[in-house]
């Protein structure tokens, strides 16, 4: 009876050490995941407030990595036969389009990819085009560099429609007959051409790792303080006081 009783101990124990363990090394894990996501949003912030960029950085060969989120100041004329409409996408909590056209740097061949703004849909005619302007002629833009839109669901295979869910630069260039960018322009400032431009703040999610990592630690903290109390603290207070009734 009494070596099960030391061996009941001993796995209590062992289990104890295992789950406090763990909760402390993934505690540390989601803390080391949250310091990545700030150096992440740190370096994105001081991309983002460099001197913008000027084209003839994207005629001379460059490295995506190192312009990516950079402001840029870019002048063309628009390809508006290869607008693409990007459905089900969100701006201000209303669903709409995200609408894409290619322009064709002044003075080259080179054709990046614009992610000009969001325009609403119309629900009653779900395969409406939006109105939007696209002008004519040389234009001038200014934005930031960014990869292309993120993916949605989409239940079946892509499609080469106007109207699509997702649009992936690689497929879209062999699509168009493009010369495309591995990267693309987010346009920025004021609405116009029938397009908004309040593009939502990339969010990390650094709080979340926090409250995962005080979660962690909270259970492990939990468990020690079970197996403190039930397996030394309270059986020193039973015999202290079996102690004392037989005095």
């Amino acid at each position: 009876m009494q070596l099960n009783s030391k061996r009941k101990l001993l796995l209590l124990s062992l289990a104890a050490v295992f789950f406090a363990t763990l909760g402390i090394y993934l505690g540390f894990w989601q803390l080391g995941r949250a310091a990545q996501k700030e150096a992440l949003q740190s370096a994105m912030e001081q991309q983002a407030s460099k001197p913008p960029l000027a084209q003839h950085v994207f005629l001379n060969g460059y490295d995506a990595n190192a312009v990516l989120h950079q402001r840029v100041l870019l002048s063309g004329s628009w390809v508006p036969q290869s607008t693409v409409y990007l459905d089900n996408r969100q701006m201000n909590g209303k669903v709409g389009f995200f609408v894409l056209t290619p322009l064709r740097l002044q003075g080259s061949d080179t054709v990046i990819l614009v992610q000009r703004g969001w325009a609403p849909r119309n629900f009653e005619s779900r395969e409406k085009i939006p109105g939007v302007e696209t002008p004519a002629g040389l234009v001038q833009i200014e934005g930031h560099i960014a990869l292309a839109p993120s993916k949605l669901y989409e239940p079946g295979p892509s499609t080469q429609q106007v109207i699509r869910q997702n649009l992936d630069i690689e497929a879209f260039r062999i699509e168009s007959g493009l010369p495309l960018l591995e990267v693309t322009v987010r346009q920025t400032g004021l609405p116009s051409e029938g397009l908004r431009r309040d593009w939502p703040a990339v969010n990390f999610g650094i709080d979340k790792h926090y409250g995962y990592a005080f979660q962690w630690f909270g259970l492990s903290a939990l468990v020690i303080i079970l197996y403190l109390w039930f397996q030394i603290f309270r059986p020193i207070i039973s015999r202290s006081k079996d102690a004392s009734l037989h005095v």
